[in-house]
């Protein structure tokens, strides 16, 4: 691993448009001049971002050296009356010019389920159990087969891969065989954050939890661990927004689940190594330099290292929330 850079670590929130869809990332530099010094700006990275799908936009209200440098990286300043805070609830009237909304209104509680929301949310969480517990292909067929929704996601999902083989997958057995067991929790557990029927938060938490679930994966691979660790924290990163989801204590959710104590630790007490790489994406959600200083000083991660696993996470992100991503890379 090399020494520690002087050059900051990216931070990102995405912006929601006025549906509530991810559309746009905001790059946010207000928290990083500390002592007013000129900032280093980690051009290639904030480059790589800007060719992908979102709109990448900066507070037009920065520093003249910034927003030179950011707009060479392709990147564009938003107007302040473009922007809304929402932090609570996502309000039907917004003002006329308002573009975008940041804040973190997707994390309040869910809507009371009723219906078919109630049950659609039940078979999701059986199907977690199933699927973490590894339970045999037909049980988890069975499930699939109660919820239009899940299904229609899950077939979308493994059309779009461009595995080469020529032909469309039109069944569950087929779907899982071709994905396999490892990237079916994968991408099962994604799909939990995408088929929330009238949910208005859906689309968001699963930028949130996609974002997380890759930083934990490329943050443990940077750091030496095999890949089954690897695999653990992208678990760790997925689960830690379950209760969320389901408008639950989070123990209470993971309570039926077969996960291993380093994983439940990890969630319910920020206790290990995967514990350590979740506080540590916790703190960039925050934009709290201090703490994701000496989180990456501690694990000997320089910040050209984070700023690439930042873009890796956002452009895996934008594939995930438009149907298109692939396999794992890690």
């Amino acid at each position: 691993m090399t020494a520690l850079t002087a050059m900051p670590p990216v931070f990102l929130h995405p912006l929601a448009d006025r549906n509530g869809n991810p559309a746009a990332l905001l790059f946010d530099a207000d928290s990083l001049r500390q002592d007013g010094a000129p900032l280093d700006l980690p051009s290639a990275v904030l480059q790589e971002l800007a060719g992908g799908s979102m709109n990448c936009f900066y507070r037009a209200s920065q520093p003249e050296a910034i927003h030179q440098a950011l707009k060479e990286a392709g990147w564009k300043p938003l107007a302040a009356d473009k922007l809304h805070r929402a932090d609570e609830t996502l309000s039907k009237d917004l003002p006329p010019a308002v573009a975008w909304i940041e804040g973190n209104w997707f994390l309040a509680p869910p809507p009371k389920a009723v219906g078919n929301q109630a049950a659609s949310r039940a078979l999701a969480l059986q199907l977690v159990q199933l699927v973490t517990a590894d339970a045999d292909t037909h049980e988890i067929e069975a499930v699939l087969r109660q919820d239009p929704t899940l299904s229609y996601h899950l077939l979308r999902l493994v059309n779009s891969l461009g595995m080469g083989t020529g032909r469309r997958v039109t069944s569950f057995s087929q779907a899982i065989l071709i994905l396999g067991r490892s990237q079916l929790r994968r991408w099962l557990n994604l799909m939990l954050f995408s088929s929330r029927q009238g949910d208005q938060r859906s689309a968001m938490l699963l930028a949130r939890v996609a974002v997380r679930a890759r930083s934990m994966e490329l943050l443990s691979k940077i750091s030496g661990e095999d890949k089954p660790h690897q695999e653990q924290a992208f678990m760790v990163g997925m689960f830690s927004l379950l209760g969320v989801l389901f408008g639950m204590a989070l123990e209470g959710v993971l309570k039926p689940l077969t996960i291993s104590d380093a994983v439940k630790q990890a969630l319910l007490a920020r206790q290990g190594e995967l514990g350590v790489l979740l506080s540590l994406v916790e703190s960039a959600e925050r934009d709290d330099y201090p703490a994701l200083s000496d989180g990456l000083r501690s694990l000997q991660i320089d910040n050209d290292h984070f700023n690439h696993i930042v873009a890796d996470a956002y452009l895996w992100m934008q594939n995930v929330t438009s149907g298109k991503a692939g396999n794992s890379h890690a």
